[in-house]
């Protein structure tokens, strides 16, 4: 047990290298996804680019979303963006900054599925095989317009009978695959680079405020976690006191059993923050005070 609540804790104060944590397992779970997901096109005009573009990025906003749900601290900024301003002010530097490492982490998992599904690019040749111009293939030649949409529209899939014997299917399949491709190791390469640009290029910027901000971030979710904790302790005292107060009219029996009572006097230490609350209205009245009217962070 002990060796599980070095863990707990180690979670609590360490909530960025867990969330870290949390965005790498998702985006290898995206990938995992997406080698076990059994791609089939419908290989049909008025469905192949809705599927296509559906896979490509239909699966990365569910992924940003759970990043999104994952985070601790989207709730926290939520909390300190909507509270009211009460004895404290408003940090909007500090609300950026909590959005800016939000989004980060968020958007790791939706990037890797979309530049995994690029470099693999099953998903854009079914989405844009009917958008190829048949002039530049010479297997599209003396057909109709109904049967080239068709021809074109089947091209992702290689064992239909209507186009495993045309010659242009690989050339068009190998074309596309060559452009989703190079847009993949595009995307990939920019993203390096600003990475790069963002850790070398950040020292030669104003150094104090982000280090406040990074600070005062840390304050809040930190400060949400030590009330909250508090709150747990005050609510099982109180429900410590409450349950003393129903059963005082059962002392005898509860002698009979073998139970006792705290005297007066004992159990005052742990009760001593508890001892003017007295019902549910002092405690909704002091979160009530809490939530509208944060006190300063001046301790002096």
């Amino acid at each position: 047990m002990d060796r599980f609540r070095m863990i707990f804790q180690y979670f609590q104060s360490s909530s960025e290298s867990v969330m870290n944590g949390i965005c790498g397992l998702l985006a290898l779970a995206s990938v995992k996804m997406y080698t076990c997901f059994d791609f089939s096109c419908p290989c049909l005009p008025q469905y192949n680019r809705a599927y296509g573009l559906g896979i490509m990025f239909i699966p990365p906003i569910i992924l940003f979303l759970c990043g999104l749900i994952l985070n601790r601290q989207s709730l926290v900024m939520l909390d300190e963006w909507r509270r009211p301003q009460g004895h404290r002010k408003k940090d909007l530097a500090v609300i950026r900054y909590m959005c800016s490492s939000i989004m980060q982490r968020a958007m790791v998992a939706p990037v890797v599925w979309i530049i995994v599904t690029l470099l693999d690019g099953k998903c854009l040749i079914c989405a844009f095989s009917g958008s190829m111009d048949p002039e530049k293939f010479v297997g599209f030649a003396n057909v109709t317009p109904v049967q080239l949409e068709q021809l074109l529209a089947k091209v992702p899939c290689k064992d239909d009978e209507l186009i495993r014997n045309n010659t242009s299917r690989k050339a068009v399949s190998r074309y596309l695959r060559c452009w989703s491709q190079a847009l993949g190791w595009s995307i990939l390469l920019i993203l390096i680079v600003a990475a790069f640009l963002a850790r070398w290029l950040r020292p030669c910027f104003n150094q104090d405020t982000l280090l406040q901000a990074r600070h005062w971030s840390n304050y809040i979710d930190m400060e949400q976690k030590i009330f909250e904790e508090t709150c747990c302790e005050h609510s099982r005292l109180f429900a410590h006191k409450c349950i003393l107060h129903f059963f005082e009219s059962m002392q005898q029996e509860i002698k009979l059993h073998r139970f006792t009572l705290p005297r007066q006097g004992e159990g005052d230490e742990g009760e001593e923050d508890l001892r003017g609350i007295t019902d549910q209205d002092q405690v909704n009245k002091l979160l009530k005070t809490w939530y509208y009217e944060k006190p300063p962070l001046d301790v002096s």
